[in-house]
Parts: structure tokens; C-alpha cells; sequence
């Protein structure tokens, strides 16, 4: 029973003596077998109810190995742990082949070190959690291939030490997040021929080492990026025979030290631009046997390792006939299969960028042309067509071939023109490529660009000329892809030029564009012969921005942050910007307080200030056109003074102006109190518009006190407060004051003063006699206007001087008609009752001034005899403050024995003329001929106020109602 050469013991039977299985081993067994096997006999001497199980068992056990071999099928359907509690040394395990349907975790009992675990071949269903822990001190390599898993228990294989794990041909369906965690020493793993068709984020996290990943042979449909999370050390990535039709670019990042790729025999019918720009390490890319038609520009950029790229049986014909720069940033590429795709003809620069390939395979392409330079450092160039268009635009190939030593791998026969058809080009001589025909589409209008309204018609038309019989095709292109259920007009007609030329053409209908219809479109005409690929022309539709957010009015207080917010939509996206005032000058700007996020739709104005409020336009703009929506911001400011009240003195009879210049917002109502009581406008008082000043004409002495400015708007009230001082005026022509009821008429004609052209001054005072020649009265026919009223202010709140009246006696001693005279041009009045004319007048600069004294009169001018005064109408009454006389002009005349002008000018006066000195003279003579004799006047006798000179004339009148003076 004992081979000694392989110790390979069979069993003989069941149930006898005779064999090792029996219930005793046969005599001398023991003495046939090393002392290494003493272990494992140990365990064929238990009770036979052990023995029974595995009676079918082929036992080899070699230096305490035990083997179930593979090869010999087995029916174990399960695992008692046991029986394998005395094998502490056994390293390797095969109970592959048998009908094993579970693991459970008392299949392996503590203590075992077994290195190498063969189970594949059964019919394992369920994998219990924790079913391996008791191997986790020492499990390398775990085979489970061929069962009936369908699902993985997560995080149920803590194996530290484990380097492989096979699950091929199970029935799996999804791997879940963190099932593999616990693995960190795996390096391998085969997921082969499942059914696995999603792979969820985290699946293969905690797999740090894994090198080598086997997917292909399942369902897969996309590649997402959260699967591959983790797979940091990954160096080859099997995904062939799958259902993948896209995977997500950012997921190669996650396995970034990646080698090898393999994605053939799956649904890929794009590659887009930067899809494996993460793999910067890849040195092989296998994708033949797709559906790819269509390879965007940069689709390969940043493999700047790769050296082996496989794209053969797949769809692709544009790419190499009409796309520039395809395999760009394939720098190292070093061999590069195309064979069995649909390409026809080989542009210029199909293969720009590819400056290390040597190794090209076009082999079972139907090509019909190639243009001159497409192949640069070729080494090896494999081509196989029947299709060549051996005409004026192919003579260049057969003899670069030759030259270039690729002649063996090029397989060129000519298919037109007929004449040629079946020779090879190496056999067509040089000068019978010649173009005499069109066989091949050459397009003549191009599609060109434009730019739609949306929910508008579009077309776009190509035009292509041929001289060919062969059926023609229409294909039209949106951003390289293939359009497949457009709606295209076809139509063809002879050309007028050339009668054996036709012209096709194609035309491209857009009902009612959306923003889907955006791209680049291009048209490719084609028939036997080859294809012709029209410009791209690029659709975009436009729609006029509206506001999705619109701004609104806004107020707030200074200090605080401002908002504004503002969104619009549109297609192209509109432009959101701001202005202030319909400017781009933002105070805000200038002292950087302003906040504008480029991707929010708020603008922020920090720390409010005055200077900011004003009207903000918020303008949305595109292609389409522009809008644009105003906000007011409104500042809330309280009130402030602009400039400090003043205090003012002035003297009695005055106009004083106060200035209250109130700053705020809102802006501030202003009113005037006088000490606690409100001041309101009257005949004396006067407010601008604003009430920001405050005009006093002809001031008094109850004038004075303190005048308080009240601002208030709605954030709250200011006061501001000046004082008034009023002092009596202490000059030598100060009013009269009378100690009875004496009417004191002053008739002072206003002045009203013209600022551009002229000021005209009328006074009219009228004096006439009453009764006696004592008595004196004022009449007059004009408003009596206070002289204190100004005629003007001027910015600074001053007042202008009143003008002085003067009255001037004519020499010549006539009277004039109608009691007027002329001067100047001026408007006079005359006083009757002296010798000569008396006239008021202004004080002309080359006239004769009369003196402000009030005693001063020159001499021979003698009194009237009777004054008569007339009185109409008073319109005012004015009352003199100090008591003293009031003066209200001198009759001036003129010595007609005199050459020298009676009064003294004013010029005279200042610099203390020989003039002035004359009439002081007289003055002094005058007073020495004074008379204090009484006055009489209607019947009342009364002494006069002071010494009258013999020559003047001095009366009072004492009344109820007024005073009148009158002194000349």
C-alpha cells in the first residue's frame, strides 16, 4: 500500500482491515515511513468514525504537507476544524474540487499555519464572517475561484498577511465600500468573470499595496471616481470584456502610479480631452476593440510615459482624416495599432505630436489616400488597402516607401483610375499619377457660424463637388459626434460650368434652438472614392440677460455695510457689473471699501459714508444685448453743523444775518428759537428757503439773547446756539428824542440797488408848512422803506451800506416848473419855502457835500417865513432809542458873493483841507450870534433844546401821536 519513493498512500477499501483506512494500519506500516510522517499517522490511527469521512481522501504527505491534489476530484461537502487541530505544521492546504458549499468559522481551529489555502472548485455559497481569523498570523495566499459567492461580507477577511486573494468566476454582483479592509498586505487580487456591475465608492480602500487588479470579464459600466480611492501602489488595471461606456478622468488620480491599463472589448465610443491626463505613469494603454469614433484634441494629454497604445477595431475615421493634433502630448510613444478601424484617408497631420513612434499598424483599413509627410520617424509602417486613388496626390508614396525601407510592410493597390485599377502602386510609373477627374468630394461651401435666437430656425448648408457616379453620403458632425436623427436636406444638380461634374448638397435644419443645439457642426460628404470634411462652424444661441435678482432701494445709517445684490441669467452669461451715478467712480472703490466676490452676486459697501449714497445701476450684459436696474442708496446721517455758530454784535438799527449751514440725512428741518420761545417770520424777520439763515433787519435792542438753531430729521435732533449782542450807536447824527408826543417823521426814500446794471435810490421827502411858521410836518407820497433793510446779502451774510441823502440849495435862486428839477439824469424833489430850490439828491462825487453836524449851517441862509407841510399819509413811525435829535439833512446854499463851495466835501473833510478849516471858521461866527429866545408855534411858546444861532431856525412840535423835528 506504501510507494516509499512519493509516500503516497491509497486506500484499498472500505470498511476492511487490509489498508491504511481500515480500522488498523496493516503490520510494519509505521517502520515504512519516515520519522516526519509520524504526525500525520497520528492521525490515521483515530477511531474509524473519523476515518469513514475520508475514506475517498488520496492522501500525499510529504514532510508534514498534506495534499488534496486538484486533479483528483473529491466529494468533501464540509470541513470539520477538528481534524485539522494536530496539524500545527501544515503549510499547505488543497481542498479544491470538492463540493464544499460553506465556511464557517470553526473550519479552522486555532494554532494551524497554513501559508497557502486551496478552495476553488466548489461550491462555497456562503462565506461566514470571520471565517479565516484563526489564519490570520500566517494566511498568504487565499484561492476561491469557480464557487458560488455572490457577495463578499465586509471587512469579513481580516488577513494582515495576505499577498493573494483569487474570487474569479464567482457570481458576485457588487463589491461594497471597506469589504477588502483588513488586507493590508494584499498585492494581488482577481476579480475576474463575475458578474459585477457597480463598484461603490471606498470598495478597494484599505488595499494600500494592491499592485495588480483583475476586473475584466464582468459588468461593469462606468469607472466613477470614489472606486478607486485608495489604490495608491496600483500598477496594472485589467478592465477588458466589460460594459464600460465612460469613466470619470478624476478617478485615475487615486492610482496615479498605474503602469498598465487595459479597457479593451468595452462600450468606449469617446475619448475626451485630458481623460488620462492623471496617469502620468502609464506605459500601456489598451483600448481596440471599442465603438470610438470620435478622439477630441489633447484626448491623450499628460501620458507623457506611455510607449504602447493600442486602437485597433474600433469606429475611428475622422480622427486621422481631418483632425489636427489628436495625439498630441504622446511624446514617448513608441508603436501605436490602428488596424481594423474606417479610416480612408491619412491627413498631413494626423500624427503631429508623435515624435519617438517607430511601429504603425493601419493594417484592414479601406485607406484610399495619404498625404505627403503624415509618417515622419517611422521604422516600421504597416498599411494593407486594396482602395488606393492612385492619382496626382499619391506619387510621392511609393518612392518615400523605398527610400524609408517600409516597402515590405506596405500592401498598396490602386483602385482608380480604372485604367490602374489592381496594380500595385510600386508598379505604376511615376508620371500616370495625374488628376484629370474629381472622383473624390471636394467641398466647395462651408457651413459658417452663427448666432441664434432662442426658439428660432436655424440652417446650415455644405456644398461638395464631385465627378463620380458613386453613391454619395451626408454625415453631419455636432462637436465631433455623429448626429443621428437630425433632420438634413440632400439634394444634388449638374453644374452649370462643367456638365460631368455634379454639386451635392447638404442642408442642416435647427427647429426651434435651445441652448442643446450649441456646439460646432460640420458636415462630411463621402462616397466610394473617400471623404471630405468641412469647416467647423460653431451655433450659439443667444438670449437677452433679465434679472433673476434684482437690487432694491436701500436705507442705512453711516458706519454700518451696505448690500447690494444683483443676478441675472442670459446665454452667453451675462456680465454682471456695477456703476455710481452712471460712473465708474466709487468712492468706495478709492479707499478700498469695497467688496466684490467674483463668484457671489453681493456687493458691499463697508463702513457707509455720505459720499456713497447716490444712484447704483446694476448692468447685465452679453452678446445678446444689455440691461441694466438702478438702486438708491439713501445714507441715514444725523444732524451736524457744516461750521460753528458764531456770536454776532452789531449795532442798533442794523441788519444782522445768523447762519445755521445743517448737514444730514435726510435733510434736517431747521427752526429758529429766541431764548425757549420758536421765532417766526415778521417784518423785521426773514428766513432762506431752508431756514438755514436767519436775516434781522433794523435790530433793536430787544433784539438780543441767544438764538438757538434746531435741526431735526428722523434719526434725531441737533441744537445749535449763538449769541446776539445789540449796543446803541454813539455818533454825532443821532435821533432826536422828544419829551412829548411830537410825531417824528423820517422819510427816507429805500434803496433798491440793481448788482449787474445800475441802483437807483429814490427819496421823497416832503416838506410843508402848517399853519405857523413854527410848526413843522412831513408829506410824502412813497412807501417809507426802513434804510436798515439791505439791499442785498452777499454770501458771507453781510450787509451793504445805505446811501446817504443829501440836500442841496441851487445858486441861481429860480425855482423850476412843475417844482422837479433835473440833475444828472436823477430823480430830485424840491422843498418850497426858501430862497432857493432845496433839493434831495445823492451825494454826488463831484457835488457838494453837506455836513452830518447837526447844528452846522453855512451862513446867508436865512429861515423862511412859513412852512406849510402836507401830509398825506404816513406809513410809518420811528421812535428813537437814545433820546437824542435825529438828523435828517441840511439845506445847503451858496454866498453869492462866494466863489468857494458853502459845505465842505467829504474829501475835504478826511484830510483836513484849507476848505474844512474855512467852514469851521464860519461855524465858530455863527455860534457867537446865537439867540435863546423862545419859540412860538401854535400858540404854545417852549423853550428850544439848545442855542440857536441868529441865523438858524429850530422848531418843535409837541403831538399825541408823532414827533417831528426839523432843524436847519
Amino acid at each position: 500500500c506504501v510507494d516509499k519513493s512519493s509516500y503516497r498512500i491509497k486506500p484499498q477499501s472500505l470498511g476492511t482491515s487490509e489498508g491504511v483506512c481500515g480500522n488498523k494500519p496493516p503490520l510494519g506500516f509505521k517502520a515504512l515511513l519516515t520519522h516526519s510522517l509520524r504526525k500525520s499517522l497520528m492521525w490515521l490511527e483515530q477511531p474509524a468514525a473519523y476515518q469513514r469521512r475520508y475514506l475517498c481522501i488520496e492522501l500525499v504527505i510529504i514532510d508534514d504537507v498534506l495534499f488534496f491534489p486538484s486533479r483528483h476530484h473529491n466529494k468533501i461537502r464540509r470541513l470539520e476544524g477538528s481534524l485539522l487541530q494536530n496539524f500545527t505544521a501544515l503549510e499547505t492546504l488543497d481542498l479544491s474540487n470538492n463540493d464544499i458549499t460553506e465556511l464557517r468559522e470553526h473550519c479552522f481551529p486555532p494554532g494551524l499555519q497554513i501559508k497557502d489555502l486551496h478552495l476553488s472548485s466548489n461550491k462555497i455559497v456562503h462565506l461566514e464572517f470571520g471565517a479565516f481569523k484563526n489564519l490570520a498570523g500566517s494566511l498568504q495566499i487565499l484561492r476561491l475561484s469557480r464557487n458560488r459567492l455572490t457577495q463578499l461580507p465586509v471587512k469579513g477577511l481580516e488577513l494582515p498577511k495576505l499577498t493573494q486573494l483569487e474570487l474569479s468566476r464567482n457570481k458576485l454582483r457588487l463589491i461594497e465600500g471597506l469589504t477588502f479592509q483588513g488586507l493590508s498586505s494584499l498585492e494581488v487580487l482577481k476579480l475576474q468573470r463575475n458578474n459585477i456591475s457597480k463598484l461603490t465608492d471606498g470598495a478597494f480602500w484599505g488595499l494600500a499595496r494592491m499592485r495588480v487588479l483583475h476586473l475584466d470579464y464582468n459588468s461593469l459600466r462606468e469607472v466613477n471616481s470614489g472606486s478607486l480611492y485608495g489604490l495608491e501602489s496600483l500598477l496594472q488595471l485589467y478592465l477588458s470584456n466589460n460594459s464600460i461606456s465612460n469613466f470619470n478622468p478624476e478617478g485615475w488620480g487615486f492610482c496615479e502610479r498605474l503602469r498598465e491599463l487595459n479597457l479593451s472589448y468595452n462600450n468606449l465610443t469617446k475619448l475626451s480631452e485630458g481623460g488620462f491626463s492623471k496617469l502620468v505613469n502609464l506605459n500601456s494603454l489598451r483600448l481596440g476593440h471599442n465603438s470610438i469614433s470620435h478622439i477630441a484634441e489633447g484626448a491623450f494629454r499628460g501620458l507623457s510615459s506611455l510607449r504602447t497604445l493600442e486602437l485597433d477595431h474600433n469606429d475611428i475615421s475622422g480622427t486621422i482624416e481631418d483632425t489636427n493634433g489628436a495625439f498630441t502630448g504622446l511624446e514617448n510613444l513608441n508603436k501605436l495599432t490602428l488596424f481594423g478601424n474606417k479610416i480612408k484617408s491619412v491627413a498631413k497631420k494626423a500624427f503631429s505630436g508623435l515624435e519617438a513612434l517607430e511601429h504603425l499598424n493601419l493594417g484592414e483599413n479601406a485607406i484610399r489616400s495619404i498625404q505627403p509627410e503624415a509618417f515622419s520617424k517611422m521604422k516600421n509602417l504597416h498599411i494593407q488597402s486594396d482602395s488606393f486613388l492612385c492619382d496626382c496626390q499619391l506619387h510621392w508614396f511609393p518612392e518615400w516607401l523605398v527610400t524609408r525601407g517600409l516597402k515590405a510592410g506596405v500592401q498598396a493597390t490602386c483602385a482608380h483610375p480604372e485604367s490602374l485599377k489592381g496594380s500595385s502602386i510600386y508598379q505604376v510609373p511615376s508620371q500616370s499619377f495625374v488628376c484629370d477627374d474629381l472622383p473624390k468630394p471636394q467641398i466647395t461651401v462651408h457651413p459658417v457660424t452663427t448666432a441664434a435666437v432662442l426658439g428660432k430656425d436655424v440652417r446650415l448648408t455644405c456644398t461638395a463637388a464631385s465627378s463620380s457616379s458613386s453613391p454619395m453620403t451626408f454625415t453631419w458632425l455636432k462637436d465631433q459626434e455623429t448626429l443621428r436623427q437630425a433632420e438634413v436636406e440632400n439634394f444634388a444638380h449638374v453644374r452649370a460650368s462643367d456638365g460631368g461634374v455634379m454639386e451635392y448638397t447638404t442642408i442642416l435644419h435647427l427647429r426651434h434652438v435651445t441652448f442643446n443645439h450649441e456646439g460646432r457642426y460640420q458636415c462630411i460628404i463621402s462616397n466610394h472614392f473617400g471623404s471630405s470634411y468641412s469647416n467647423r462652424a460653431r451655433v450659439t444661441v443667444n438670449v437677452l440677460p433679465s434679472f433673476v435678482k434684482t437690487p432694491r432701494d436701500i436705507t442705512i445709517r453711516t458706519g454700518t455695510k451696505a448690500r447690494l445684490e444683483c443676478a441675472a441669467e442670459g446665454h452667453p452669461t451675462p456680465q454682471v457689473a456695477w456703476q455710481k451715478d452712471g460712473g465708474t467712480d466709487f468712492p468706495a472703490a478709492r479707499e478700498r471699501r469695497m467688496r466684490v466676490m467674483p463668484d457671489d452676486d453681493v456687493f458691499f459697501i463697508m463702513d457707509v459714508k455720505p459720499e456713497d449714497m447716490g444712484m447704483y445701476s446694476c448692468t447685465a450684459k452679453n452678446t445678446a444685448g444689455m440691461i441694466s436696474a438702478n438702486v438708491t442708496l439713501t445714507v441715514l446721517e444725523t444732524p451736524h453743523l457744516a461750521q460753528e455758530m458764531e456770536d454776532r454784535n452789531v449795532v442798533v438799527g442794523e441788519t444782522v444775518a445768523l447762519l445755521c449751514k445743517a448737514l444730514g440725512s435726510p435733510p434736517p428741518r431747521i427752526t429758529w428759537l429766541k431764548g425757549e420761545e420758536p421765532l417766526r417770520p415778521s417784518d423785521r424777520h426773514y428766513f432762506t428757503p431752508g431756514n438755514q439763515l436767519l436775516v434781522i433787519g433794523s435790530t433793536t435792542l430787544e433784539d438780543a439773547g441767544r438764538y438757538t438753531c434746531v435741526m431735526s430729521n428722523t434719526l434725531g435732533t441737533e441744537r445749535a446756539h449763538c449769541q446776539l449782542n445789540i449796543y446803541q450807536r454813539f455818533e454825532e447824527c443821532a435821533p432826536f428824542s422828544s419829551p412829548s408826543t411830537v410825531t417824528v417823521g423820517i422819510i427816507v426814500i429805500a434803496v433798491v440797488t440793481s448788482i449787474v446794471v445800475t441802483s437807483l435810490v429814490w427819496v421823497c421827502i416832503i416838506y410843508q408848512t402848517r399853519k405857523k411858521s413854527e410848526e413843522c410836518s412831513v408829506n410824502t407820497d412813497e412807501t417809507i422803506v426802513p434804510p436798515d433793510v439791505p439791499s442785498y446779502l452777499s454770501s458771507q451774510g453781510t450787509l451793504s451800506e445805505r446811501q446817504d441823502v443829501c440836500i442841496r440849495v441851487e445858486s441861481n435862486g429860480g425855482s423850476q416848473p412843475n417844482g422837479r428839477i433835473e440833475n444828472n439824469g436823477r430823480h430830485v424833489s424840491l422843498i418850497s419855502g426858501y430862497d432857493g430850490p432845496v433839493v434831495f439828491t445823492d451825494c454826488l462825487e463831484n457835488g457838494t457835500s453837506y455836513s452830518k453836524h447837526c447844528n452846522y449851517l453855512p451862513h446867508g441862509i436865512a429861515p423862511p417865513s412859513g412852512l406849510e407841510y402836507q401830509q398825506t399819509h404816513q406809513t410809518s413811525t420811528f421812535t428813537s432809542h437814545n433820546n437824542e435829535p435825529h438828523c435828517n439833512g441840511t439845506p445847503n446854499g451858496v454866498r453869492k458873493d462866494s466863489q468857494t463851495p458853502i459845505f465842505p466835501t467829504n474829501h475835504d473833510r478826511v484830510t483836513g483841507s484849507p476848505s474844512s478849516h474855512q467852514y469851521s471858521d464860519r461855524k465858530g461866527e455863527n455860534e457867537e450870534e446865537t439867540d435863546s429866545s423862545d419859540c412860538v408855534l401854535d400858540s404854545h411858546k417852549f423853550k428850544t433844546t439848545h442855542s440857536c444861532p441868529v441865523n438858524h431856525y429850530s422848531c418843535h412840535r409837541w403831538a399825541k401821536t408823532h414827533i417831528l423835528s426839523c432843524q436847519f
